[in-house]
């Protein structure tokens, strides 16, 4: 019986490459319309489940356990980077400009007045959903033999 495929050495850098352009891609898109767009949370999940599988993690606790830790750092690291831009364009500054200035807990305290239970159940689903793709996967055949 084969042994099963290592995860690639590269899976890891595609993780934070993946998870760090989904932050950009959230942020930019919740300051354009001037939304939260936490809907765009269990799409988030999906795509770090995704890259996972392609770069050859197989599923299972492992791959579950990473694609929700970067699943919950997209969904931290987005908040804060809306609350940044929210508070730059009041300041005249960049989103990492004000970044920079802005504390953890003037974040936290600012993504919990624009998040209602309606965003918290959306990030609760996305990180269910990673969870449960990272364990499930496809699963071969029976064989003939």
């Amino acid at each position: 019986m084969p042994t099963p495929p290592a995860p690639r050495w590269y899976a890891l850098p595609l993780l934070v490459l993946g998870l760090l352009g989904f932050t950009a891609f959230w942020v930019l898109t919740a300051l354009a319309f001037d939304v939260v767009g936490a809907w765009l949370a269990p799409l988030a999940a999906l795509d770090m489940v995704w890259l996972l599988a392609v770069a050859g993690w197989r599923a299972g606790p492992a791959r579950a356990l990473l694609a929700t830790a970067a699943t919950a750092l997209v969904v931290v690291l987005a908040n804060y980077g809306i609350a940044a831009g929210q508070i730059g364009q009041a300041f005249d500054q960049r989103p990492w400009e004000s970044a920079l200035h802005m504390g953890p807990w003037f974040a936290w305290q600012l993504a919990r007045l624009a998040n209602g239970p309606l965003q918290a159940g959306l990030y609760l689903l996305a990180l269910g959903l990673a969870l449960g793709l990272g364990l499930s996967g496809r699963r071969p055949a029976p064989s003939a033999r």
